[in-house]
């Protein structure tokens, strides 16, 4: 109805004003007056006649579609173009301040993304169940996202015992009922039995969080047996989701979805610095020739978002890199701005995904 009448007002101001112009071009007032009524009853066909031809609506439905599309990809993946401002919180001491941004540039800007407050994130994982599985780098990222929904003195109540070593976490943020599980799953493997299991209890969280790759390239050393183990998680995820997705490069997973699908993300690996690992197994086993294979590896699995699969990747490599070597003790975990800003990015991405305003 709104489409109709718009295109009656846009006819009107045609039927007025090309009359008027060429009435400027000396026309006689009969030829000006035909021209009208000619142009006036063509368009009244046309309008009336528009939504009987289901192609022409079709396809301005798809170039709307496409519109919304191109939008929300290309500003996912500008999601991880941030700047860092890493500063001495006194001249004469070792301790920095760390604060981020995202980009100035205008692609960026255009994006609008946010930095989510409590308020903001409590609004948007209102009444979720969110599930974060993987090694250390995971439960650092699950730290953040509590120290963000709840209160400061609740996050230090807890943090001993999610941080209790080897160790599952589960805990139910009462104020917006948001449910949160941190699964120990260092390997491949662990997260495909995770994601099998709930494949089996029919039951799936809303928001899916995983990572792995550091214990697989201490213990096993394999790049190869890595990506393996991949795509095998990759499939189970797949089987997972309710659909038959068609996994196309650099787009989301496509299909016809009849039920709840779950949000699904990937913690990349951090930028490792070899110098500063702790120990000396580290160090000759996380190489920079080691992490690239199984960087390598990971694309191919085909398991992220980016390279055709179902999980849009959180990329922890390029954060870590550009907070630098001032954002580690250890050169492989990072301080908390760094999960920080992790997590803001899920979020946005949330946002996108979900078409969501704050």
């Amino acid at each position: 109805m709104l489409g109709a009448l718009q295109l009656g007002i846009m006819a009107a101001f045609v039927v007025v004003l090309v009359p008027m112009g060429m009435a400027g071009w000396h026309l006689s007032r009969n030829k000006m007056l035909f021209f009208s009524g000619a142009l006036f009853i063509t368009l009244a066909i046309g309008v009336h006649l528009t939504p009987y031809f289901p192609s022409v609506t079709d396809f301005v439905s798809s170039v709307s579609s496409v519109v919304i599309f191109d939008t929300r990809h290309s500003c996912l993946s500008l999601l991880h173009d941030v700047l860092w401002n890493v500063t001495h919180t006194h001249p004469n001491t070792s301790q920095y301040q760390k604060s981020w941004t995202w980009s100035s540039h205008d692609d960026v800007s255009a994006c609008d993304f946010r930095k989510l407050t409590r308020s903001d994130a409590s609004d948007l994982l209102n009444g979720s169940w969110v599930v974060v599985a993987g090694d250390s780098q995971s439960r650092f990222f699950a730290l953040s996202l509590l120290g963000l929904v709840m209160k400061p003195q609740a996050v230090e109540s807890v943090k001993s015992d999610l941080f209790k070593r080897h160790s599952d976490y589960r805990t139910v943020v009462d104020e917006i009922g948001m449910r949160l599980d941190f699964v120990w799953a260092p390997y491949e493997s662990n997260l495909t039995d995770l994601v099998t299991a709930f494949k089996r209890n029919r039951n799936s969280p809303d928001v899916l969080i995983m990572g792995s790759g550091l214990w697989h390239m201490l213990r096993v050393t394999n790049e190869s047996d890595y990506g393996v183990s991949l795509q095998v998680l990759r499939d189970s995820v797949v089987s997972l989701l309710p659909f038959s997705p068609e996994l196309v490069t650099e787009g989301p997973v496509s299909g016809s979805v009849s039920v709840r699908s779950p949000h699904l993300f990937w913690i990349g690996m951090p930028t490792l610095i070899n110098s500063m690992l702790n120990t000396e197994e580290k160090r000759v086993k996380m190489t920079d020739e080691m992490r690239r294979g199984y960087d390598t590896e990971l694309w191919k699995s085909k398991i992220l978002r980016q390279s055709g699969g179902p999980l849009l990747m959180i990329d922890m490599a390029s954060l870590s890199w550009s907070c630098g070597v001032r954002c580690t003790i250890d050169g492989m975990h990072y301080d908390l701005p760094v999960y920080e800003a992790a997590l803001q990015i899920m979020l946005n991405a949330l946002l996108i995904e979900s078409h969501q305003k704050l």
